[in-house]
């Protein structure tokens, strides 16, 4: 199928781009590798496309005073390929490489994976269990969101109208902390029937699970026991039962567990 006809707008400024997107039926462009698939079938009929694609203050990662900052606009391949990163967030360094296949990588982007929360996507659960910041912006300013506020709902977020998601704010892992990220999929590369992302800090265990439900399902449980009894029954999908999905999650968290 062809997408519907829109127009299309390229914004070379933030401000052009806040006065853009208050429009009546305009839509963001980030990445645009779930955003065409949808216009293409139809599912998203916007009046305007908004391409931010071009803003260089949603681009970038940083690191100051322990803690590690990325752009909106900055590509899972741009993530997968950072030493800051890996050195820094190597739960996103891990779980960057179950994100799709090289060529949507290359184009997709951080911002537009956790706008769209998708409920089988790796980075909103990540977010989750790492206790990240959203900031979020708009023409008045910015404001800040946890991660675990910020995901709301199936493909439902904490974006008022008017504003942008501008970029991920990570206190970088320390020395004695671990994380550990897992899926099951059909292929490497297609979504997951249910994974985790999970990091031990000195005070306690965080598990986010994704798959299982509308959003990231985040668990701090003081064992392994509490952790399986305290898991929601996952809501089915297309090709697998509420049952097929628990049995998965336990699994996944016996791996986790034990690699923590």
């Amino acid at each position: 199928m062809k997408a519907p006809s829109f127009a299309y707008a390229k914004p070379r400024t933030m401000e052009e781009a806040f006065e853009l997107i208050e429009r009546p039926g305009a839509k963001v462009l980030a990445g645009g590798q779930s955003l065409i698939p949808s216009l293409n079938m139809r599912l998203s009929a916007p009046e305007l496309l908004v391409d931010i694609t071009g803003l260089d203050a949603l681009k970038g990662i940083t690191l100051e005073q322990g803690v590690v900052r990325i752009g909106a606009l900055t590509t899972h391949a741009a993530l997968e390929r950072s030493p800051e990163i890996t050195k820094h967030v190597p739960l996103l360094a891990e779980a960057v490489r179950h994100v799709a296949h090289p060529a949507i990588r290359n184009r997709g982007t951080l911002g537009g994976s956790i706008a769209l929360a998708d409920p089988a996507a790796e980075y909103p659960a990540c977010l989750a269990a790492l206790e990240a910041t959203i900031a979020v912006r708009s023409k008045d300013g910015e404001r800040l969101v946890k991660a675990e506020h910020f995901f709301k709902g199936l493909f439902e977020v904490d974006l008022r109208p008017g504003e942008l998601v501008a970029a991920v704010e990570v206190t970088a892992q320390l020395k004695d902390e671990r994380s550990v990220f897992l899926e099951l999929a059909r292929r490497h590369g297609d979504y997951a029937i249910v994974g985790l992302a999970g990091i031990k800090t000195q005070k306690e265990r965080r598990l986010a699970f994704f798959g299982i439900g509308a959003k990231p399902v985040v668990l701090r449980p003081g064992s392994l026991e509490a952790a399986k009894a305290s898991l929601p029954m996952p809501s089915a999908d297309l090709y697998h039962t509420a049952a097929t999905k628990l049995h998965l999650a336990k699994v996944l968290l016996e791996r986790a567990w034990t690699r923590l």
